[in-house]
């Protein structure tokens, strides 16, 4: 039965594949071939198509945080492992079904560009059955940081506190000092970003304590814009009037006489006559003694001298040489006597005194009798231009020499305890000239124009000697020197070679008390495009780029005013311009001004970066800052890694392969 069956179907078979006339078996059989190859291909190619793509962006995302990482040490190991670290993230063997997979990096330039090979081997799911089991891929990827133009203020706290030695530090190293490495290494990074290209990036700075030193950038802007005249907490001499009697001269001489011999000398005793049996045969023949007879030619002198009495005594004497010749007897042996004779000699002198009184005439004058301490106005016509002018300030009444430092005494402000800014309105409350940052001063209004710090004629004012309690009278008869500290001259934006950034860095001191708000204050204004220095801040590169702005504000402390040394607001205890009795809400008044201050800032599209060093991150320091840019640093190492992340961000990261 079977067997039957199975021979009619052989047959049909035998006729079918004999049939040419439209066969399409075969060609069905191999068609489906070709189709299974081709989908499986498209198959696997597509998910390699994938894979390679995520190890793309794996490899370009382990350069760029590699690069990114790199800090003044170079490519090191923990730049290295933050690239691997990344990688690995973003490329995981297991999720992907591959293995093999490998991811070098290397820099050819310490640190400057990273460059990277990654590699992986995918299975295939349907190729293997044509032979092809794996689909080897690899890719490469570099990144580098890159810096456009690009304009940096660095607006430092150099007050004495920055002085101070870092605990633990060694070698020892004060605050300052950390800086000045942190600063220089930060020109080294951002130096090497721009290498090659054509980017512009300038630099200025703003130190700053309870001063600010900008008077030469005002005065070669404008002169005018510094006032003619200051009033300083000073001191002035008194004067007393006293009568005098003033030698004139001398009355006529009475004149007078005498005669005084002067000493005797006498010569040896020599033999004269002799042997002689006794005494009186000697006696008999011994001469009788002569009489002083004169002996020479005289001379004459003439002397003047003042007595006791105040008199004038011209002396003249007459001197005249005498002589006499004196004999005795003398025994020699134990029967002779010999005459022996010797000659005296002596001066005889005759005075002729002439004695004058004297003659006086009394006059009336005036002499130093104390310091009245007190506010006292000052030119300043020739002390603004930098050249000497002599005050009556010194010990005693006497004249002092002074030579304008350049630092300024702020514009006039308004006693609030509160102020804001807003763009509509701006500083809120009016009046503040001290807050202004774009306004010109005008020339015929002192309240706008700034001053002349004047260090060497300014003093406060004590209760009485002992110089403990401050006076708060108008007033005193006591007080003493006012301290007074200008930091190192402020900058305009300009481009730098290391050599100037380093010199410039260096010459930075620590000395002065804390005023945030006149730091900011400054380096607002020597940002602003729209100020009095905007033809420095809008000067176009040559590039035609535009330019990112940038405020690095370095501090190690907190506001901490002064109101007994001299600052860009006078001596506060006795001017008063912020405070209503000289201290109360001293430093919260100063630190709404900064606040205030910062607004206005960044609202000029000026990216506020704040470094709190060695000190918390204050409430007010976070608020002044810009969105992320704010850093704590308790020690150098850490302040450095602050500035390098701030220059990181001044510069782009970018992928180049």
């Amino acid at each position: 039965m079977t067997t039957k069956n199975v021979k009619p179907q052989a047959g049909r078979a035998l006729c079918l594949l004999r049939e040419r006339s439209g066969n399409i078996m075969p060609m069905a059989a191999i068609g489906m071939v070709a189709l299974a190859g081709m989908v499986g291909g498209g198959v696997d190619v597509s998910r390699a198509y994938m894979v390679q793509n995520r190890l793309q962006n794996a490899c370009d995302a382990g350069v760029l945080a590699g690069r990114r990482s790199v800090s003044d040490s170079g490519y090191d190991a923990a730049a290295r492992a933050q690239a691997t670290s990344f990688f690995d993230t973003n490329f995981d063997e297991t999720n992907e079904g591959v293995s093999g997979t490998s991811f070098t990096h290397t820099t050819p330039d310490n640190g400057s560009t990273i460059e990277g090979v990654a590699s992986t081997t995918v299975d295939t799911a349907v190729m293997q059955l044509f032979g092809f089991r794996t689909i080897p891929l690899s890719v490469s990827c570099s990144a580098s940081m890159s810096v456009g133009n690009s304009d940096v203020m660095m607006i430092l706290d150099t007050t004495g506190s920055m002085g101070w030695n870092l605990p633990g530090s060694f070698p020892s190293q004060t605050r300052l000092e950390a800086l000045q490495d942190a600063m220089k290494n930060f020109y080294d990074t951002v130096a090497t970003a721009s290498a090659g290209s054509n980017a512009r990036v300038r630099y200025g700075f703003v130190p700053y304590s309870s001063s600010v030193n900008v008077g030469s950038l005002i005065h070669d802007l404008n002169p005018s814009y510094l006032a003619d005249n200051v009033t300083v907490q000073s001191r002035e001499p008194q004067y007393i009037e006293v009568e005098v009697e003033e030698f004139s001269g001398w009355e006529d001489p009475v004149h007078t006489s005498g005669t005084s011999t002067g000493p005797i000398s006498s010569s040896g005793w020599s033999d004269f006559s002799g042997r002689y049996r006794n005494r009186a045969q000697c006696n008999n023949n011994r001469p009788s003694n002569t009489l002083w007879a004169n002996n020479g030619s005289t001379t004459t002198s003439t002397s003047e001298t003042i007595n006791g009495a105040g008199q004038r005594v011209m002396t003249t004497t007459t001197v005249q040489p005498q002589q006499r010749t004196q004999y005795r007897c003398a025994r020699k042996g134990r029967r002779n006597w010999w005459v022996q004779s010797r000659t005296q000699t002596r001066e005889q002198q005759q005075h002729q005194y002439a004695i004058s009184d004297p003659e006086f005439t009394t006059t009336t004058t005036t002499e130093f009798d104390r310091y009245l301490y007190k506010a006292v106005d000052f030119d300043t016509t020739t002390y603004k231009t930098f050249n000497s002018v002599s005050t009556v300030t010194g010990t005693n009444g006497s004249s002092v020499s002074s030579t304008w430092n350049g630092c300024i005494e702020e514009r006039a402000t308004v006693n609030s305890d509160t102020f804001s800014w807003s763009s509509v309105i701006g500083f809120t409350p009016s009046g503040v000239f001290d807050l202004d940052i774009d306004g010109a001063p005008d020339v015929g209004d002192p309240d706008t124009q700034w001053k002349p710090m004047w260090p060497e004629v300014a003093y406060y004012r004590t209760t009485d000697s002992s110089g403990f309690y401050l006076s708060s009278n108008s007033e005193s008869d006591f007080g003493g020197k006012a301290g007074s500290y200008c930091p190192q001259t402020a900058r305009l934006f300009s481009t730098m070679t290391e050599a100037q950034f380093d010199t410039y860095t260096d010459s930075l001191n620590a000395s002065g008390a804390t005023y945030h708000n006149l730091g900011m204050v400054w380096g607002a204004r020597l940002s602003s495009p729209t100020g009095l220095w905007q033809s420095n801040v809008t000067s176009v590169p040559t590039n035609g780029g535009a330019v990112a702005r940038h405020i690095i504000f370095m501090t190690d402390g907190e506001m901490s005013p002064t109101i007994s040394s001299q600052t860009s607001y006078g001596i506060e205890f006795h001017d008063r311009r912020v405070t209503s009795d000289g201290f109360s809400d001293h430093a919260g008044r100063h630190s709404e001004r900064f606040l205030a201050a910062c607004e206005a800032t960044k609202a000029k599209g000026v990216r506020v970066w704040v470094i709190a060093f060695a000190s918390a991150m204050s409430a007010n320091l976070e608020e002044c800052s810009s969105d992320d840019s704010s850093f704590t640093a308790a020690n150098a190492a850490q302040l450095n890694t602050a500035f390098q992340e701030i220059a990181k961000d001044v510069g782009e990261l970018r992928i180049t392969q």
